[in-house]
């Protein structure tokens, strides 16, 4: 099963980038290949984590694939897990981590495993897909340079 894990060294707070990703309703502003994302339901779980349950719709030229998952905010921990509910994998996870190095800068871990459905699909985008999730973690640097300014 194909894996991306990063981990960059970022100017921003942890705290900063926890809420940056965290808010997913703005991915369609920035996040690669992202053209629409619902949020379906919040809750808290028995953990007291904010749990959302969204669709994501990836489109590239005339490929455009919609999945749901699970992410758990843990803001404590200043982690983010998401579980793929549905759509066209047959398997998905991700989890980011935020350490703080200091008040002004954090590492950034990103972790993915991902299973296509079909093998032709995955043929087709599996390296389109990794070569996608690797400039992730960067147009999320990107976007905290925007929003919080740069050093």
């Amino acid at each position: 099963m194909p894996q991306i894990a990063t981990k960059r060294r970022v100017a921003h707070a942890a705290a900063e980038m926890f809420d940056l990703v965290a808010d997913v309703g703005q991915y369609p502003r920035f996040v690669p290949f992202c053209s629409r994302l619902e949020i379906r339901r919040r809750e808290r779980d028995a953990d007291g984590r904010e749990v959302l349950i969204a669709d994501m719709t990836v489109a590239y030229k005339l490929i455009k694939e919609t999945f749901t998952s699970r992410v758990a905010l843990d803001r404590s921990q200043l982690t983010i897990d998401v579980k793929y509910l549905s759509g066209p994998f047959t398997r998905m996870e991700n989890r980011w981590a935020f350490q703080p190095i200091d008040e002004h800068a954090c590492e950034v871990e990103f972790f993915l495993t991902y299973e296509f459905k079909s093998r032709t699909f995955a043929l087709l985008m599996g390296a389109m897909f990794e070569a996608v999730f690797r400039r992730f973690a960067a147009a999320f640097e990107r976007r905290a340079d925007v929003v919080y300014g740069t050093a």
